[in-house]
């Protein structure tokens, strides 16, 4: 029997073809590794080696690591669960910046005793070391599976997708659908705590590909949770909860009326804010804060039209205007601009344009040049009248270190992102950053020309910043707008997918471009057509005659 050469994370190993990678791992003292990259696509650990490879360990603390220790968690939970309270049923609902969120359907209050009942089953599967079992089906025999099971909405995705076949798996006597490598075994979910969130909420809460391996310290982040909510509630309304639901829309003509409805439902949350805004005399400045991608921009618009029917005198002031000179821009630890850190804006020359208007006086707003990395003067002038309200808008627009001299009790903190409610199924949500990757790699195609794997690659770095600057400050909002549109993966798919594809399987970046495509493929396609000219989409898709 040959030997199989492998660039094990740059080492050069040779072992027999008969190994797995999970013994190439242990021999070589990987102990905490979750799943392997060989040659640039994701593979399991229980897969054997078959030709020389290259060959990069995932642990926690990669992105790709990361989502299969999630993937083997929310197994041993579900499993835990249904030991502890046999008739309650889980739904995976969203993730947090520290964590997931379970849903637990059950006729009770959930209560302290249970949730430590479960955590301990958790614990004691964990250290049985029992190996997550791998079942390959041909498509029809996974949608008889779950049609058997009644379980139309698991049957209609598998329906929907072309693959010959799919991937279950099997933690003793539980089988489900992840969408996901699984780890090998359950001893490497060694990190996690359950938290009760009230109203048969937990949060399981585990290290995300940053933290180190250290469990995050769980913060305030009620207002996500209540966007949340209050989509769902939409969405169930609308019968349209899972992506089934929007599929079925698609197929009997329906969804150019969805569209038109799930774009009434964001104006009137927009109206609503302006409304209560409008009316409380106290508010003089109004902070728009949220990450890349989050639809800052359409917000602050929006809004300011709003003001105007209610009789405000809207000034809006972009803080990416008052970035540093290019040369004077912060470094990061690797040398590179930082333009996500605070002190990348000029806030010398902000507060001195602030200070100005506040005292009666007419300035000129600057306009940030991104190509010469300077500051223009515009012909804008802005001079505030009594019955002006003032909107700033940007990536640190609720940071307590900006703009101090406003009285925190004259400021309205808004924080936008799109936290889509929509599901694939009962235990599988669509993950935030997945759906803001998606619109970044369309606008940066459409409107920066740079291709996928640019754009990929920016991403890491995107995070790390959002992480440090935008995450902390989340829990000070007053109010949390959800700008996620549940058809808008649809439309974005159509752009997103001839992109994705022509990522070669060479590349670094290969298997991100393909996991993406595989998400996407459970869509149908939704023309841009149906999407209004003032969509928020269209900050994305392009097409809004006030920005092209």
């Amino acid at each position: 029997m040959s030997d199989i050469e492998l660039r094990f994370n740059d080492k050069l190993v040779k072992f027999p073809e008969s190994s797995t990678y999970y013994d190439v791992s242990k021999s070589l003292g990987y102990n905490n590794i979750l799943g392997i990259m060989v040659n640039n696509r994701i593979a399991s650990l229980a897969d054997k080696i078959a030709k020389d490879a290259v060959v990069t360990p995932l642990d926690i603390n990669t992105d790709y690591g990361n989502r299969i220790y999630t993937a083997g968690l929310k197994m041993i939970f579900e499993y835990s669960v249904r030991v502890v309270i046999p008739n309650a049923k889980v739904k995976f609902s969203y993730n947090l910046p520290q964590g997931l969120v379970a849903e637990i359907n059950y006729s009770r209050d959930l209560t302290i005793e249970q949730l430590e009942e479960v955590k301990n089953c958790m614990s004691s599967i964990v250290k049985e070391d029992i190996r997550f079992e791998k079942i390959i089906l041909k498509n029809s025999d996974g949608y008889s599976f779950y049609k058997k099971m009644h379980n139309k909405v698991k049957s209609d995705n598998i329906q929907n997708i072309t693959d010959a076949t799919i991937f279950l798996y099997r933690l003793k006597d539980l089988i489900n659908y992840y969408y996901s490598e699984m780890p090998y075994s359950t001893s490497a979910i060694n990190i996690f705590d359950l938290v009760n969130l009230g109203n048969n909420l937990v949060l399981l809460n585990y290290p995300s590909d940053h933290d180190n391996g250290i469990l995050p310290e769980v913060n305030n982040y009620k207002g996500i949770i209540n966007a949340y909510i209050k989509g769902k509630r939409w969405l169930y309304t609308m019968n349209v909860p899972y992506i089934n639901d929007i599929n079925r829309e698609v197929c009997n003509g329906n969804i150019a009326s969805f569209v038109r409805s799930s774009e009434l439902n964001f104006n009137l949350e927009i109206n609503d804010t302006a409304k209560y805004i409008s009316t409380n005399k106290n508010i003089k400045y109004v902070m728009i804060s949220g990450p890349s991608t989050s639809g800052k921009t359409t917000v602050t618009k929006r809004l300011s039209n709003y003001f105007e029917i209610y009789g405000l005198d809207p000034v809006v002031i972009s803080l990416d205007d008052y970035f540093k000179e290019r040369v004077d821009t912060p470094k990061d630890k690797d040398g590179n601009y930082d333009f996500e850190c605070l002190e990348a804006l000029d806030l010398d020359y902000l507060n001195s344009d602030i200070q100005k208007i506040l005292s009666g006086e007419e300035i000129t707003l600057p306009k940030f040049n991104f190509i010469t990395g300077k500051k223009e003067l515009t012909s804008k002038k802005v001079k505030l009248s009594s019955n002006s309200i003032v909107l700033f808008e940007g990536l640190h627009a609720i940071n307590d270190n900006l703009l101090t001299i406003l009285p925190s009790m004259n400021k309205y903190k808004i924080y936008v992102s799109p936290y889509i409610p929509l599901c694939l199924d009962e235990h599988n949500y669509i993950s935030h950053d997945d759906l803001r990757l998606i619109r970044r790699l369309v606008r940066d195609f459409r409107t920066r020309g740079y291709n996928i794997e640019k754009t990929i690659k920016s991403n890491k770095k995107v995070k790390e910043g959002e992480i440090k600057y935008i995450t902390p400050y989340i829990s000070k909002a007053d109010m949390i707008i959800n700008t996620s549109l549940p058809y808008e993966v649809g439309v974005l798919k159509v752009f997103a997918a001839p992109l994705l594809y022509s990522v070669s399987c060479d590349s670094a970046y290969y298997s991100e471009a393909r996991r993406l495509l595989s998400f996407l493929k459970q869509f149908f396609t939704i023309s841009s057509e149906f999407v209004p000219q003032d969509s928020i989409l269209r900050e994305f898709i392009g097409g809004d005659s006030n920005n092209d």
